[in-house]
């Protein structure tokens, strides 16, 4: 990745037109082709970019013999388009190189997949005594419910496990029901919507289905807090 940070204009062209006036940027140019200006507000977000694959020809001026005192023109242009940019660079403030290698990703904590491992090892602690896991990802025609269970009656009971629970995943769950209500082997079968967050809308929902809603302390879950100790 080489990073540049220069005073520059910025020219786009392709299915608009757009340009920047003199200002002091952030250009980064990255391994895989892309080019990204960035200024120092808007978050994350660049002023402009071209995605990869594109090719960058940098073309060194003489300030002298350029009205305006530019020193480079960086000609950024798509490989598969006529999307174009250029950037005219006047005074350079630093220039980075660095090989960064391939990134080994973004692991999330906290996800559906954390939440439904968690709730099938604390069955009985967050539903109750007696309460048993049969299977997570158990099948359906259109899917895996997270969580099958029994009740202390021995009844069955699916658990859809949300991050923030909506609308949607109450649906969902509706679906799994309907279709696994068919098994002879499941004759009493009933849900719970399970979240860290479940939306007003979604519990009305449930609510009205018959769905039972529960709501998942995932730091309590995980051993970081102890919900019994707290004052509040």
């Amino acid at each position: 990745m080489r990073i540049l940070i220069a005073t520059c204009t910025v020219d786009y062209s392709g299915r608009l037109s757009a340009h920047l006036d003199p200002a002091p940027r952030v250009i980064m140019w990255k391994a895989d082709g892309s080019v990204l200006m960035h200024s120092d507000g808007g978050s994350y977000k660049p002023l402009n970019w071209m995605t990869a694959p594109c090719d960058l020809t940098i073309t060194l001026l003489n300030p002298e013999e350029e009205a305006d005192r530019a020193t480079q023109i960086w000609t950024v242009q798509a490989a598969k388009t006529d999307d174009r940019l250029d950037i005219r660079i006047y005074e350079i403030f630093s220039d980075v190189s660095h090989e960064l290698g391939i990134d080994p990703g973004l692991v999330k904590d906290g996800v559906e997949s954390h939440l439904q491992a968690l709730l099938s090892e604390q069955i009985p602690q967050l539903l109750g005594k007696g309460w048993e896991l049969v299977r997570r990802e158990y099948p359906t025609p259109v899917g895996p419910v997270d969580l099958m269970v029994r009740d202390p009656q021995g009844l069955p009971v699916a658990i859809e496990v949300k991050r923030r629970g909506g609308i949607e995943g109450v649906e969902q769950l509706t679906r799994y029901l309907h279709l696994l209500s068919r098994d002879p082997l499941l004759e009493g079968l009933r849900g719970i919507y399970a979240g860290q967050e479940i939306s007003r809308q979604a519990r009305t929902l449930a609510h009205d289905r018959g769905i039972e809603c529960l709501i998942l302390d995932y730091d309590a879950m995980r051993g970081l807090d102890d919900p019994h100790s707290r004052l509040f």
